[in-house]
């Protein structure tokens, strides 16, 4: 063998000793992430740090990229749609609640399995004589959905055809709808109506009923534009991703969500009047 042949030699065996976390760390030490502003328990703006987003796929990813070695800032983007471009530009590194869709698989890369999952269930009053089992139920009835809801596709295409659904402008006028008799259910997350429904006070006048319709997971995507999108990375998050649920970690982390949310929703209602 000749001298560049054991130079070759020489460097795939420093590569292949080289600790997996070097190549990492020497590409990627600090991800910045963003995600929907208005989506609480997952992700909503923090009041007392409106540049930057807290909930529970915040606190799951913090804890994740803790685990890894990485560094992470999750900044509020000031909406939605312009989290989504911040992403897809490459401006930011990661999505930290999108929904997964095909459409979206040309400017990112969703790592399974999903953060957290959003249940949908049926909302109605405790008096009404709605009896829910089946979707099929549901098809002579009146109902309302936030349009701020992101559920399957599937399950969009579904309620477009064959339920009678209004468009509220968020959670709270729907429930509002639903109290006033103006609709006879509403879809809406399970913890995000619970949390709701303690806030503004309906808790006796409003449950849950069934088991969930749609289940859409919460996943983080990577955009293709991201110097920290590489391999390494897309495996490390998808076997932590795996690791939670197992441990407890996840419903944990979303309970207590759900907890600080009410709390916040709560305090102006708890303030001393003027």
């Amino acid at each position: 063998m000749g001298w560049r042949g054991r130079i070759n030699t020489a460097l795939v065996f420093a590569a292949v000793l080289m600790p997996l976390q070097a190549w990492a760390v020497g590409k990627c030490e600090r991800l910045v992430a963003t995600g929907s502003p208005d989506a609480p328990p997952y992700s909503w703006r923090d009041p007392q740090d409106p540049r930057h987003l807290m909930g529970a796929n915040v606190d799951l990813l913090r804890q994740v990229a803790s685990e890894l070695g990485l560094k992470v800032e999750i900044l509020d983007s000031g909406s939605r749609s312009q989290a989504l471009e911040e992403v897809r530009s490459g401006r930011v590194d990661l999505l930290i609640d999108s929904p997964f869709a095909v459409a979206e698989l040309t400017t990112v890369d969703f790592v399974h399995p999903s953060l957290l999952s959003n249940e949908y269930v049926v909302w109605t009053r405790h008096d009404s004589p709605l009896v829910y089992n089946t979707l099929a139920d549901l098809h002579e009835h009146r109902g309302s959905v936030s349009e701020k809801a992101r559920m399957t596709a599937e399950f969009t295409a579904y309620a477009k055809s064959q339920l009678q659904l209004a468009p509220s402008q968020n959670l709270t006028q729907a429930f509002q709808k639903l109290l006033l008799g103006q609709v006879d259910y509403v879809l809406a997350g399970r913890y995000a109506g619970m949390a709701m429904a303690q806030a503004l006070g309906m808790n006796n006048e409003l449950i849950a009923r069934g088991l969930p319709l749609d289940r859409p997971g919460l996943y983080l995507a990577l955009s293709h534009n991201s110097a920290c999108n590489d391999a390494w990375l897309r495996g490390q998050l998808a076997k932590k991703l795996t690791e939670l649920p197992a441990s407890g970690v996840s419903q944990a982390v979303l309970q207590r969500n759900v907890e600080r949310w009410k709390a916040q929703m709560q305090a102006p209602l708890d303030a001393p009047k003027q």
